[in-house]
């Protein structure tokens, strides 16, 4: 799948197709547009920053458990 957004300056566009749509049926949809989104890919250093600042939002809620023991018998007992 192909998706480009662009503004033409005449009436006519050509599109280069990938060699793998060739000889296949496609479609092709023109449409007009109010607003561009921003694409939802980041790159790795972004994500990265995200991460990051997650974490340390996060960091005093943090708790210990690597020595924490489960006791089932002791979870049950209602008495």
């Amino acid at each position: 799948m192909i998706r480009t957004i662009l503004k033409s300056d005449n009436n006519q566009l050509t599109l280069q197709l990938p060699n793998d749509m060739v000889g296949k049926m496609i479609e092709v949809i023109a449409f007009e547009i109010d607003q561009i989104t921003p694409s939802k890919n980041t790159n790795d250093l972004e994500k990265a920053e995200k991460i990051a600042a997650i974490d340390k939002a996060l960091s005093k809620h943090r708790v210990d458990l690597s020595n924490f023991k489960f006791d089932r018998d002791e979870a049950n007992d209602y008495e």
